[in-house]
């Protein structure tokens, strides 16, 4: 199973377009963790499940997305409503109500993946404005057997390394 996961575009439509042409026939499923800044009715939209995030006004996008794709459980949220920028305790709370393997959320605009209670958090961090790394950034996700492989990409496509983790399911 394979994902695109994106956030915190801000108006970005021309680049987030690129991002899901460059990788649309190689994922299951194409996220946008919110503040898309973009309209619902947007063509992109389509192909692409977001989610509502602080500065995406006046449009329909749900607060949060619970999805299971090929057996994997995602949870989806920008993190605002539930404090992210504090902690990430109440996104914990509902990856284990949600019952999600992977939990993706924004609003921090800081790329980051970590492992608790056997749930995988990923931050994408943010395409337009990245806050502690210089280049806006954008996750491939690879969900095989008992490896999760988050995959971190700058907006031109090169890889993150420094950022990409490979995590185990049930550890």
């Amino acid at each position: 199973m394979k994902a695109l996961i994106m956030s915190d575009s801000h108006g970005w439509d021309k680049e987030v377009a690129e991002v899901v042409h460059r990788h649309q026939q190689e994922v299951d499923v194409i996220f946008h963790c919110g503040d898309s800044e973009l309209s619902i009715a947007n063509p992109l939209f389509k192909q692409v499940l977001s989610v509502s995030g602080n500065c995406d006004f006046g449009e329909d996008f749900p607060a949060e997305i619970i999805k299971k794709i090929n057996g994997v459980t995602f949870y989806i949220s920008h993190g605002h409503l539930l404090n992210v920028k504090m902690n990430a305790m109440n996104l914990l709370y509902k990856g284990e109500e949600h019952g999600a393997d992977i939990v993706c959320f924004g609003h921090t605009h800081v790329p980051v993946a970590f492992q608790e209670k056997n749930i995988v958090f990923i931050n994408p961090g943010s395409m337009r404005l990245p806050r502690q790394h210089t280049a806006g950034t954008y996750v491939l996700l690879k969900v095989e057997d008992d490896q999760v492989d988050v995959t971190y990409y700058s907006l031109v496509g090169e890889e993150q390394k420094q950022l990409t983790k490979t995590f185990l399911k049930n550890h």
